[in-house]
């Protein structure tokens, strides 16, 4: 049986950092994702993800802290957010953390954000996992200055 590991890969300026840790629960992509093939950054994620959600953490954070990224890598970060939402650990929380520049932040584009996020979920049918969608404001050097959260 081949041993279950994380990845951990490192950014360019088209593709995302990678920090996915399967003892801590904590799934990092951070930097930029305007891939020219999405497929080829996002699919060995997803097979992780499939891996990780038979035996999954009690609290999984995504955390997307990307600059930038493009219309095919929201569909990908959708599909992940789908699969991870498939965890059947009962008790288990699955949080989307996403992380926006401060100067970029308003409560009101924060809750429009949490809407489409809930729309992904409208489709899944009952889930096992509590989710909770954190949105943080951060000044120009990543530090959280703002928050909200709700919980699906």
């Amino acid at each position: 049986m081949n041993e279950f590991k994380d990845i951990h890969v490192g950014g360019t300026i088209r593709t995302p950092e990678i920090e996915f840790n399967h003892l801590t629960g904590e799934l990092v992509l951070s930097g930029r994702s305007i891939p020219k093939n999405a497929a080829k950054v996002y699919d060995p994620l997803m097979e992780w993800i499939n891996t990780y959600i038979k035996t999954p953490q009690e609290t999984t954070n995504l955390h997307l802290k990307l600059e930038y990224f493009n219309s095919s890598s929201l569909i990908w970060i959708i599909k992940l957010i789908k699969l991870l939402s498939k965890i059947k650990r009962d008790e288990s929380v699955l949080y989307i953390n996403l992380y926006i520049e401060n100067d970029d932040f308003e409560m009101k584009e924060a809750d429009e954000l949490k809407n489409i996020i809930c729309s992904v979920f409208d489709d899944i049918g009952e889930l096992k996992v509590s989710i909770g969608i954190k949105i943080m404001g951060t000044d120009s050097n990543g530090k959280v200055v703002d928050e909200s959260i709700i919980m699906i």
